[in-house]
């Protein structure tokens, strides 16, 4: 194998830039061609692809987002945006890809993979933290690290007014992010989609306290079943008449940002040995950090099995918020 490409897929996440500095720096390394693709599998359909060497991705670790820019791409979900994507690889007799993204990227790449045969290394970066195969996805930390810097500063704000909050973070299908800064944010409530019956929880946990502390904050996962942080505040509001209730939605603030050192580690590692396992011959399959080891999993297996949240911290939550 002599030429191969990397492109960021799906949504952006701090540390996505270390990850390819690494991937175009092992390449380098191993004397191999490095392409970069712009925009993700879109720019691989309608060719958007440069060379890269060592000095293209000189001062770019520090910055979230990604310079290969990303996208999702409904073409490249069909027959003939992947056989035209094909095309444009095959003319520049590129053998190999590392994908940098999420379920969505995985996906991609598997099936490309089984229509035409190139052979794709996976490298997680989402901050949802969603994916089997991996202790930790590249973005996360940076991601939680905002979220309590938030959930701290409207915790002054809170107790100056006595008032509740309810701060919804990023989460569709997972608690991660609401777990762990929810944690580290020192909140009496999380809701999570991996967990029902939370707001019975809460109110318990409100009644007991309300009588010794005026202000509390709940954190919330977009995902959660009782539905996003405005519904919960609202449904918390009618059970509390007497409450003062706000509501702040991070948003996509937890995105952007420079990545924490952690992330810029990990997204190093993974970008380095995702080169290193293309050249030893592995195809689909997602690298990522077990138990600070590295380990390789199939994108199926990364696709189809759920990643759970770590039980035993919703366990300790659960003792030390009461």
């Amino acid at each position: 194998m002599k030429r191969i490409a990397v492109l960021t897929s799906g949504g952006d996440a701090p540390g996505m830039n270390a990850c390819i500095r690494a991937v175009v720096r092992a390449g380098v390394h191993f004397d191999l061609e490095i392409f970069g693709i712009h925009g993700g599998y879109q720019g691989l359909i309608e060719n958007n692809i440069t060379t890269m060497d060592a000095s293209s991705v000189a001062n770019i670790i520090q910055y979230g987002g990604t310079i290969l820019k990303t996208a999702r791409s409904k073409e490249f979900m069909t027959a003939e945006g992947r056989l035209k994507a094909y095309h444009n690889l095959k003319a520049l007799n590129i053998e190999g890809l590392v994908c940098i993204g999420g379920n969505g990227t995985y996906t991609g790449a598997m099936i490309f993979e089984k229509e035409f045969g190139i052979p794709s290394v996976g490298c997680p970066g989402t901050i949802d933290n969603d994916l089997y195969g991996t202790d930790y996805t590249i973005g996360y930390d940076t991601a939680i690290n905002t979220a309590v810097e938030a959930i701290d500063k409207i915790r002054d704000t809170a107790d100056a007014h006595n008032r509740v909050f309810f701060i919804e973070v990023m989460g569709r299908h997972s608690g991660h992010i609401a777990l762990y800064a929810g944690i580290a944010g020192g909140a009496e409530g999380i809701f999570i989609p991996e967990k029902e019956h939370e707001f019975d929880d809460i109110v318990k946990i409100y009644e007991k306290k309300s009588r010794t502390k005026q202000f509390s904050i709940f954190v919330v996962a977009e995902g959660d079943e009782d539905g996003h942080a405005f519904e919960v505040a609202k449904k918390f509001q009618e059970k509390f008449p007497d409450t003062d209730s706000r509501v702040t939605v991070l948003g996509h603030i937890q995105r952007g940002g420079k990545p924490s050192a952690n992330d810029r580690i990990l997204a190093s590692r993974l970008g380095a040995h995702a080169v290193k396992a293309l050249l030893e011959g592995q195809r689909n399959v997602a690298v990522g950090v077990i138990a600070n080891d590295i380990a390789f999993t199939s994108f199926e297996d990364a696709i189809y099995h759920k990643k759970d949240i770590n039980e035993k911290l919703w366990v300790m939550n659960d003792i030390i918020t009461r």
